[in-house]
């Protein structure tokens, strides 16, 4: 992971999963953005940057499914992430009373940021509004998760790197139950 962190076709891969992420993709791009910065310490502001700039453009990707398409592809992305029904109408209601808020909370916890985007687009909300709060929030996140790894990450790169096989493991596994568990845990 470290070697693929230091590849001339990482950041352009960093870049890709970050837009993804903002409107469709499950997985976020923290892992990617941690490794990068542990690998190349001096470059993770640059990093954090790449991940803003790509999480708020495929934010405004999202934007546009749940304005466009909320029907034929938006919703089905809600029901993947347990956000169907009650619940979507629950988040409505948050969304509707909180409003920008509603995008810096969810921007900055690991709950999954399309649900902001495609909701931001069906709900119509303010485009400008939407724009400013998200690269905040973002890159907010992104900077914090780049700094801790640039400061602590070189030290415990090796443990990273002897240990990976068991982390991924257990990132998807922490992955899989959560999106289970949005899904049929009754609320």
């Amino acid at each position: 992971m470290m070697n693929a962190a230091r590849s001339p076709n990482a950041e352009r891969a960093l870049f890709v999963v970050s837009f993804a992420e903002s409107s469709f993709f499950p997985l976020p791009p923290d892992l990617m953005l941690g490794p990068m910065a542990a690998a190349e310490p001096s470059k993770w502001l640059r990093y954090a940057l790449v991940c803003t700039v790509a999480s708020v453009l495929g934010g405004l990707a999202g934007y546009a499914i749940g304005m466009f398409l909320m029907d034929q592809v938006g919703r089905y992305i809600l029901d993947f992430f347990g956000y169907s029904g009650g619940r979507e109408m629950e988040l409505r209601a948050f969304y509707d009373q909180y409003g920008a808020w509603f995008i810096f909370l969810k921007g900055l916890t690991p709950i999954p940021y399309k649900l902001v985007t495609i909701l931001s687009g069906a709900l119509h909300f303010s485009i400008p509004i939407f724009i400013l709060a998200s690269t905040l929030t973002r890159g907010l996140r992104f900077a914090l998760v780049a700094w801790i790894f640039q400061k602590f990450g070189p030290q415990i790169a090796p443990v990273m790197e002897k240990r990976m096989g068991l982390v991924l493991i257990v990132v998807a596994v922490v992955l899989v139950a959560a999106v289970l568990a949005l899904k049929y845990i009754p609320h």
